[in-house]
């Protein structure tokens, strides 16, 4: 299990809270930055093989590296803590790449697969957050989080339409 970045234990200060929050945004951007240069990568593999193979290469290097991670972590994870459905989670990233590398290489653009690719998660994550699906904690989308999914929905249709 990996350990949350934000402790929202009772013991943590303001600024402590701050501090994991921001921590953790910034993290959350780097992901983002390296899924944009992933779904790049795997489009160049396969424009210069195919979508299949693309996909396969991508995961064998990414499995090489998540093997090498895990060998050299401390404390690694105990399996049995994992609920069935999460072993299949290698399922929806083989997918996501094949279709994001489908997607790169038509009109679409990075641009507009990467806003799509935003609005699918953004949407979907709310829905998971507000039913509690995957073990996710309860939480409830506000007037805000409708407010930002609309803006990224109409960010989205700009790019795609405009």
């Amino acid at each position: 299990m990996i350990p949350p970045l934000v402790d929202r234990g009772p013991a943590r200060t303001a600024l402590g809270q701050a501090l994991g929050q921001s921590i953790g945004a910034l993290v959350a951007f780097v992901a983002g930055l390296l899924l944009a240069l992933m779904i790049a990568q795997n489009g160049a593999l396969a424009r210069a093989t195919d979508p299949w193979l693309g996909s396969w290469l991508a995961h064998g290097v990414g499995s090489l590296v998540a093997g090498l991670l895990w060998w050299i972590s401390p404390r690694p994870p105990t399996p049995d803590a994992a609920p069935p459905w999460a072993w299949l989670g290698g399922l929806p990233g083989a997918l996501t790449v094949v279709l994001a590398a489908l997607c790169l290489n038509s009109p679409l653009g990075m641009a507009g697969t990467l806003a799509l690719l935003l609005l699918g998660q953004l949407l979907f994550g709310a829905l998971c957050d507000g039913l509690s699906w995957l073990g996710l904690a309860r939480r409830r989308p506000s007037g805000k989080d409708a407010l930002a999914a609309l803006l990224v929905m109409a960010g989205a249709l700009l790019i795609v339409l405009g």
